[in-house]
């Protein structure tokens, strides 16, 4: 179901606006694997910041972290950053905290690395977050 056509990226986006958790959550995961999801950041940042449903936050945050690339790993920072709702905000913690490779011990240099490289961009909201995370590790 990795049908990323025009078509099936604006039906991807249109869910994301449903009144039912349950598809906006599907939408986040689904959003979450486009090869660049530059174009559908704004989206992601909206189902990362999801007001109604930590579900929604959780099940969208996942997906992204599952690429294991500095995309998605930004995206959810930079959601955390701003996360105004402390239930939406503690979900994304928990997120990032339960990165399967912080809790598998597999590949954790690779996520050190990416939060380095994501505390010398040029987000200040970005930067904070993972430097938070990096510090956590002394």
């Amino acid at each position: 179901m990795d049908d990323f056509t025009e078509q099936g990226l604006r039906e991807a986006i249109a869910a994301a606006e449903s009144p039912a958790w349950s598809v906006r959550a599907a939408a986040g995961r689904r959003l979450a694997t486009a090869p660049h999801i530059g174009g559908v950041a704004g989206v992601l940042h909206s189902l990362l910041l999801d007001a109604q449903d930590t579900g929604v936050t959780s099940d969208t945050a996942s997906a992204l972290l599952a690429r294991r690339d500095l995309a998605g790993l930004r995206a959810v920072l930079a959601a955390r950053a701003v996360a105004s709702d402390e239930g939406t905000a503690d979900q994304l913690a928990a997120e990032l905290d339960c990165d399967p490779r912080w809790a598998t011990g597999q590949d954790v240099d690779e996520l050190i690395v990416q939060l380095w490289t994501l505390a010398a961009g040029r987000d200040p909201d970005v930067r904070n977050e993972a430097m938070l995370r990096l510090t956590r590790l002394r």
